[in-house]
């Protein structure tokens, strides 16, 4: 039988689906991984030196130059027909699939996926760099690179999730709740080395479903492997699923 073909039954026979995503879907829509934005002015430092809150500390200007540079990059992809068949899924049976991502461009949420859990954070957004005072809500931030508080000179840094922080506790409880109690885990463009998030498919009771056009470190956990990319695989699963 086609494993496309006995997918598309697992799928169907599912009450409740999760997807973990990762770098290798966002590729198919031209977004650089994070190593393969280490380019130009950028080429000669290690992510741990562009990554870290300590690294903003000491420069934070360098620092927010390069995410506004990967911001500009990303603003020119749009999602692809996977993301766009996980949407129309959700649409059609809400509540009953959950994502999860380790992806920080946002194009699950862009294809219209509602409640999308990012594990790693949002590059398009801001947060503050320490807890924020009264003066840091009471105006908005002053302009700069970065912009900060008027006041007390509080910083704004991209709200992802850099090397040494822990991932959000919210939305991480979260999705080991949805993979603990999902009937089907499709595991979708990871390599299967970031934890905690590619522990998921370790924990989850139900079916784990590889689906990526190259090994994985998660292959030996699942149930079935589909040598396939995002955008060829999901919109024929999906389908009327």
């Amino acid at each position: 039988m086609d494993v496309t073909v006995e997918l598309h039954q697992w799928i169907r026979a599912a009450a409740r689906l999760v997807i973990l995503s990762g770098a290798g879907m966002s590729a198919e829509s031209g977004v650089p991984t994070f190593r393969d934005a280490q380019t130009g002015l950028w080429a000669n430092f290690r992510p741990e030196e562009l990554a870290t809150p300590e690294a903003f500390r000491a420069r934070p200007a360098f620092v927010w130059d390069w995410y506004e540079e990967r911001r500009a990059r990303m603003r020119d992809v749009a999602p692809h027909a996977g993301h766009l068949a996980i949407a129309d899924f959700q649409r059609r049976h809400p509540g009953r699939l959950t994502v999860v991502t380790q992806n920080v461009d946002g194009l699950h949420q862009r294809a219209g996926s509602p409640d999308v859990l990012a594990l790693h954070g949002q590059i398009a957004q801001d947060t503050w760099l320490d807890p924020p005072r009264p003066c840091c809500e009471a105006a908005p931030p002053v302009p700069g690179r970065p912009p900060a508080c008027g006041v007390c000179g509080n910083l704004r840094r991209p709200a992802v999730v850099w090397f040494g922080e822990m991932l959000p506790a919210r939305e991480l409880a979260q999705a080991e709740r949805a993979a603990r109690d999902c009937d089907l885990m499709l595991v979708v463009g990871t390599s299967g080395v970031v934890y905690p998030a590619a522990g998921l498919a370790r924990a989850t009771r139900g079916r784990v479903v590889v689906i990526n056009p190259h090994e994985s470190d998660l292959d030996d956990a699942a149930d079935l492997v589909v040598r396939g990319t995002a955008a060829a695989v999901l919109p024929k699963v999906l389908a009327d699923a």
